[in-house]
């Protein structure tokens, strides 16, 4: 049949918000759908009429999909298949670059959704390997696109990825309003769909890093009642990862707490390892966040740094993922090994969103402020002070400023003091 079939057969279900699992239920498996999608196998006559009445569609309309196989159609599949082995081994530059490869070919065969889907991979494996320009200029010209304003889901997706780069970025106020319109554009699909979930995810972690707890909080409750019983498991994990994450940066410890243990029993490092490392690493910051110093915090900490040590890592996960443990040397009252490794990380502090390398700044200036240093931690506070600013991040401006103001306090105190004693 040529890739045309599989193509647009992925076009038309994300289009209706549907994932391989929705699509395929209870008779066509996930991965026979993605061979289905990748023209790596082709559908009976039987499979045809079944999608057809899935999809809403007349079953001569996806026949119509069938096109024979050119040279073009050949190259084209190839390097999608060596996108995707890259994608499967982790080396995303390599995937983006037979991605956009792939995408060329169909642009110039004027293959619009193929265009689309190798264009939106291309951009997946830039923000997996950290280039979040380039991969900001692809996801707006991606919006730009007819494709987005004709097909909900595609529009929905492609602001949802804005939002998340933008939030990499460390611009807040921007990931918000991005992940306001997918969110808003994502009520037109089918309930319960993993667009619709996927875009309430990346709006709840942009408002709660922006300091607007409630309102992520409000959106955690729409985003719960999006789970029901057919929801996937690995699905389901990542709603109750979420709504911890608010939980405790809310201070309630006891849902924040009740929600990572249910997440923990749904996603499966056998399922994708690199995702159960980014959960064990945000589990580990929250609670180090609300002070939770336990032997849960420190296990969490130690599952994420084994996981990352076996999957592809960006110096950004490094970086983060080496903050956790300063922060529990901080906490747990290792002042001196907490400012040795917050110096390291600080030195490449541009690796690190802007609010990131703030917080670096801040507990930083915390630990040196702990050490007696406190002419170097103000010049730390302030940096941090600026970092917050910038990223729209004020709650922790303010606590940065709270901190510059107490060393202040310190120092006039021990001023008057010293000048009662000489006079005395």
């Amino acid at each position: 049949m040529g890739n045309g079939f599989g193509e647009k057969l992925r076009a038309e279900r994300l289009e209706r918000g549907l994932t391989q699992a929705e699509l395929g239920k209870d008779l066509y498996s996930p991965s026979y759908i993605s061979l289905l999608e990748t023209g790596r196998r082709e559908p009976t006559a039987e499979v045809i009429d079944e999608l057809a009445r899935r999809l809403e569609l007349a079953p001569k309309a996806l026949e119509a999909w069938s096109q024979p196989i050119s040279a073009s159609d050949a190259e084209y599949v190839l390097a999608g298949l060596y996108a995707r082995q890259a994608w499967d081994l982790r080396d995303y530059e390599l995937a983006a670059s037979h991605a956009a490869t792939a995408a060329k070919i169909a642009l110039e065969g004027k293959n619009t959704s193929a265009w689309w889907n190798m264009t939106y991979m291309q951009a997946e494996c830039l923000v997996r390997h950290g280039d979040l320009l380039e991969c900001q200029r692809i996801t707006e010209r991606l919006i730009e696109h007819p494709m987005a304003r004709e097909s909900i889901g595609l529009g929905v997706r492609a602001r949802q990825m804005l939002a998340a780069v933008l939030q990499r970025q460390g611009q807040l106020s921007a990931a918000v309003d991005q992940a306001l319109e997918a969110t808003k554009l994502s009520e037109q699909l089918p309930k319960s769909s993993a667009i619709i979930i996927g875009a309430l995810r990346v709006l709840i972690g942009a408002l709660a890093e922006s300091g607007r707890l409630e309102e992520a909080w409000t959106y955690c409750q729409t985003l719960v009642s999006q789970v029901d019983a057919t929801t996937m498991p690995q699905l389901a994990g990542e709603v109750a990862w979420v709504v911890g994450n608010v939980a405790f940066m809310r201070h309630d410890y006891a849902e924040g707490v009740k929600e990572h243990e249910r997440a923990a029993k749904l996603l499966s490092p056998a399922n994708d390892i690199e995702m159960w490392a980014r959960f064990n690493k945000a589990s580990a910051a929250v609670r180090l966040q609300a002070g939770i110093v336990e032997p849960e915090t420190l296990a969490s900490i130690e599952r994420a740094e084994l996981a990352f040590s076996i999957v592809y890592e960006m110096k950004s996960d490094e970086l983060e993922v080496a903050f956790i443990r300063a922060r529990w040397l901080y906490l747990t009252g290792d002042i001196v090994a907490a400012i040795e490794k917050l110096r390291k990380i600080h030195a490449e502090r541009e690796a690190l969103a802007k609010h990131t390398a703030g917080e670096v700044a801040l507990l930083l200036g915390k630990s040196l402020k702990a050490a007696g240093e406190s002419e170097e931690a103000i010049v730390y506070l302030k940096e941090a002070q600026k970092a917050f600013s910038s990223a729209g991040a004020q709650d922790l401006v303010q606590q940065a400023l709270d901190a510059i103001l107490e060393i202040n306090l310190a120092q006039q105190r021990a001023a008057a003091a010293a000048k009662k004693a000489k006079a005395s």
